[in-house]
């Protein structure tokens, strides 16, 4: 199987129909990308397909031939000090609290932006809605996001 994870081209020895977070974790070493519920309930295990957020535990590696997959390690690529104003914003404002769902809430978030860069309070609801923090910082993601998109601006 071949991969383009974080631009870099990687040749796998793998079964097409594995999931993509085992590549990223087992194969690549890539542990930013969690497991959480494998089924894309979660959304711990979120990554970009081509600048979307995709939930990586229910995408096979046969779906990502020939597309362009960003993990967590590679969001702030190109950007200034190589982090994405949606990972300056999260430090800034002190989100995390356990951290285990943030790398899946980060990249939820910035497809977010990338899609609508100036968010309406009910649209980062909205996106959101499927990224489950057990400490409830949602209010902290929120004003994280909101923060990015003023950054962004």
């Amino acid at each position: 199987m071949e991969l383009t994870v974080n631009g870099v081209h990687h040749q796998i020895d793998a079964d097409p129909n594995m999931p993509l977070l085992w590549a990223l974790r087992d194969t690549l070493n890539l542990h930013g990308t969690k497991f959480g519920c494998g089924v894309g309930a979660c959304g711990a295990c979120t990554v970009h397909l081509d600048g979307v957020a995709t939930r990586s535990c229910v995408t096979s590696l046969a779906d990502v031939q020939g597309r362009a997959v960003t993990t967590i390690e590679g969001l702030g690529q190109g950007s200034k000090g190589g982090e994405h104003p949606v990972q300056r914003a999260w430090k800034a404002i002190n989100v995390p609290q356990c951290g285990y769902c943030q790398p899946g809430q980060m990249m939820q978030a910035a497809s977010l932006l990338k899609q609508h860069p100036k968010p309406t309070d009910e649209d980062i609801v909205e996106a959101m809605a499927g990224n489950v923090c057990r400490c409830g910082t949602y209010q902290r993601i929120k004003a994280a996001i909101k923060a990015a998109s003023s950054e962004a601006a």
